[in-house]
């Protein structure tokens, strides 16, 4: 969830309040013709006639979009469900599940803070750290610990004010913060350099990691995995970056301050997308390429429901002050860079930026994926990762023909 998205939020949540108000205003309107004068105690008394009337049809309207409003999500999986090819078996059901975690541990941060940390796989293997994209938390790997914990040892983490993390007593969500809160979790890797793997703004705090603890780089750290992530404000790497641009200071920001004043009844409408599925479509439209199945598109819409307005608000205004195109040329660890092909949210042409300017850098795209490729293609997204862990475990050519010298 990049700062675009808040318009998102607020068109979807008044949309649902707009369901509720027509729905409440024709049932006001039922009520108020259901009042009939009776002559025998000349008085007005509560009488509604049902049959073929307006009165009926409008106690059924507002009955249907009060349905609608708390239940629309069942029509809409019937109407998109029906054009997707459901993978079936496991593949379509992720969960926000916890559970298979061999170790869990809350580490407290100096500013007061405190941070969820959970670790799946053997001690022994290779770590990796992963920090999920902004509004999910860290159940949003439910694939990849199923497909790569069998093989690395994962630790992942549930950023300030998401999941189990609460939310930083100063309000401080800058990527900043972030960068040395990811620097205290990579500290359960030990002594084992780990692979930093970020998605959207996960991937901003590895390369703000690789900003503020550039002696980390090389020993503690393997290498990186940047997935559908950019180098600067996001706002300059969206689908239609001159006009976002433009209303950034007018409309973006106090839209967000709004939120956060307002975030009770932001939180509200969240919900209510969610139960009425225009978050589903927004969703979908979004975070998709079409290979998705419906319990996919459910298992990402649950998360914007189940965030805090304000901490979302907060870490997007956050992004908007962030920028690492400085620190690119400086990285000296392997960096393995994941953009989905057709992602709106953070371009391609960022992740071929980082790629032509970090020093030691891949790049490869998941075909026909937008910024959740990393669940719906989570097969594919998996096997780039092994493949490049795999990498660095190999000797570089440099040690393996110094090796065959002596």
């Amino acid at each position: 969830m990049t700062p675009t998205f808040i318009l998102f939020i607020w068109l979807t949540g008044l949309l649902s309040l707009g369901i509720v108000a027509a729905a409440a205003h024709l049932l006001h309107e039922w009520y108020q013709r259901s009042w009939k004068f009776d002559p025998a105690t000349l008085q007005s008394v509560f009488r509604p006639e049902f049959g073929w009337n307006e009165p009926t049809l409008l106690l059924a309207a507002a009955v249907l979009l009060f349905a609608l409003a708390l239940g629309g999500k069942t029509l809409v999986r019937l109407v998109i469900g029906r054009r997707m090819s459901p993978s079936g078996g496991a593949d379509s059901t992720p969960t926000q599940t916890r559970e298979g975690a061999v170790a869990r541990q809350r580490i407290k941060q100096p500013d007061g803070s405190e941070l969820q940390v959970e670790i799946y796989g053997r001690d022994d293997a290779p770590p990796i750290v992963m920090c999920h994209g902004w509004g999910l938390n860290s159940t949003a790997w439910y694939y990849a610990k199923r497909e790569l914990g069998q093989r690395y040892r994962l630790i992942v983490w549930d950023e300030p004010g998401l999941g189990l993390s609460p939310r930083p007593g100063d309000r401080d969500f800058s990527l900043e913060k972030l960068a040395r809160d990811l620097h205290a979790v990579l500290a359960l890797a030990g002594n084992q350099p780990a692979i930093l793997l970020g998605h959207s703004i996960g991937g901003m705090i590895v390369l703000t990691f690789c900003r503020l603890f550039p002696d980390e780089l090389l020993t503690r750290v393997a290498g990186l995995v940047l997935t559908a992530t950019t180098y600067t404000n996001p706002v300059r790497t969206v689908k239609g970056a001159p006009f976002l641009t433009a209303i950034e200071t007018p409309i973006l920001k106090p839209l967000m301050y709004l939120t956060v004043v307002l975030s009770p009844l932001v939180w509200l409408m969240n919900w209510m997308s969610y139960l009425n599925g225009s978050s589903h479509i927004t969703t979908k439209g979004i975070s998709f390429g079409g290979a998705e199945t419906w319990e996919q598109i459910d298992f990402a819409a649950l998360f914007m429901a189940k965030a805090s307005p304000a901490v979302l608000a907060r870490g997007m205004l956050g992004m908007m002050r962030y920028d690492a195109t400085a620190t690119l040329s400086s990285i000296p660890s392997p960096a393995l860079i994941v953009p989905g092909e057709i992602d709106a949210v953070c371009k391609p042409e960022a992740s071929e930026h980082m790629r032509a300017t970090i020093p030691r850098a891949l790049l490869r795209s998941l075909p026909q994926s937008k910024h959740l490729g990393f669940i719906e293609h989570h097969t594919t997204y998996a096997s780039y990762v092994e493949e490049f862990a795999r990498s660095l475990e190999q000797p570089s050519p440099a040690t393996a023909g110094s090796g065959a010298a002596v």
